[in-house]
């Protein structure tokens, strides 16, 4: 009850602030995300703003700029039931402006990039879009907070530290996750996908420290932690992991999966799960021992999975990791 009471003021005062927001500030611009395909169709994401917020940090600047510019990137002003376009397909956004496109696949292959529309041609945007390719082996989902990128998501207070506090020069990507990245991919062969809890907010922010490391580029499913009538912020961690794995296994129905995640935020029990409900699509699971190593909870789930003959490596880093999960798609099975 006092839940729902909280929910219903928060929401009112935003909607209110919203409101006023909407009075002052006519402008509506297009933030594109990366986008994935169907075997019928290019799915095309953003969402619409009245202002996009990108940060121009420096590598020495201090803490207290970097929490300044990450905090603003929470201040996003969102633009409801505007209509957006792309060739010929229209969608209107929803209440915390966000829109998918659903289009045509029409053979398209690869990096597809796709111009948005909002309205009538008020403001346009490129959204990439990844078709998995013809010749791929399989397909990659990973997690990105301490499995690509040196978080501490293990322990609260170290996560904030080190998400409000830092910026793209000085967040670091694992340097054997590149590489073992890279050798997954297969020059593009393979489709990457990335998975987190961190808000879309966050989108264009991980997208330049993946370049600034080479990590290689691929779909984000990130979650939206803004309010709505209905609910204050979408589910769990690993309801929005597990649904994100769902639906891209139903997008790429002829590839199995490797699982890429670490042991310090439930990632082995989400993948547990996932095999469960999807047996013989999961060839691999991989896992980063961040931190202190494995909870009991951790390991118990790595049991579970190592029951239902998936391959499980696991290990403070990833390397000689890339070989034997190729081997595992390819054989089955690797013990």
């Amino acid at each position: 009850m006092l839940k729902k009471i909280i929910h219903t003021t928060v929401w009112r005062i935003e909607t209110f602030i919203d409101r006023l927001r909407r009075q002052r500030d006519k402008r509506r611009i297009v933030e594109p995300y990366t986008g994935y395909a169907t075997p019928e169709h290019l799915v095309v994401r953003g969402r619409v703003l009245t202002a996009l917020r990108r940060t121009a940090p420096k590598p020495s600047q201090s803490y207290w700029a970097n929490f300044k510019q990450m905090v603003a990137l929470f201040l996003t002003d969102e633009v409801a039931n505007v209509e957006v376009s792309a060739e010929g397909i229209r969608a209107v956004t929803d209440e915390e402006g966000y829109f998918t496109l659903l289009l045509p696949r029409k053979g398209r292959s690869g990096w597809t990039y796709i111009e948005v529309l909002l309205g009538d041609a008020e403001a346009t945007a490129i959204c990439p879009v990844l078709v998995a390719s013809p010749a791929a082996a399989f397909a990659v989902v990973s997690d990105i907070d301490d499995t690509m990128l040196q978080t501490g998501a293990y322990s609260l207070v170290k996560n904030l530290w080190t998400s409000l506090t830092g910026n793209v020069f000085t967040r670091r990507i694992f340097p054997d996750a590149v590489s073992f990245i890279n050798d997954l991919s297969s020059d593009g062969r393979n489709p990457i996908y990335y998975v987190s809890s961190s808000p879309w907010n966050l989108h264009h922010f991980l997208e330049r420290i993946f370049d600034n490391a080479g990590l290689v580029k691929g779909p984000k499913f990130l979650r939206d932690l803004g309010l709505s009538k209905t609910q204050f912020v979408t589910g769990t961690h690993g309801d929005h992991k597990g649904s994100s794995i769902d639906i891209l296994l139903a997008a790429n129905p002829d590839l199995r999966f490797v699982l890429v995640g670490d042991t310090g935020q439930h990632d082995a029990l989400v993948y547990h799960d996932a095999i469960l409900r999807h047996p013989e699509r999961i060839a691999a699971v991989v896992l980063r021992e961040p931190g202190p190593g494995p909870t009991a909870e951790s390991r118990a789930a790595m049991q579970a999975i190592r029951k239902t003959g998936t391959t499980l490596l696991h290990a403070p880093d990833f390397k000689g990791f890339a070989k034997i999960v190729q081997d595992a798609v390819s054989v089955g099975m690797v013990k």
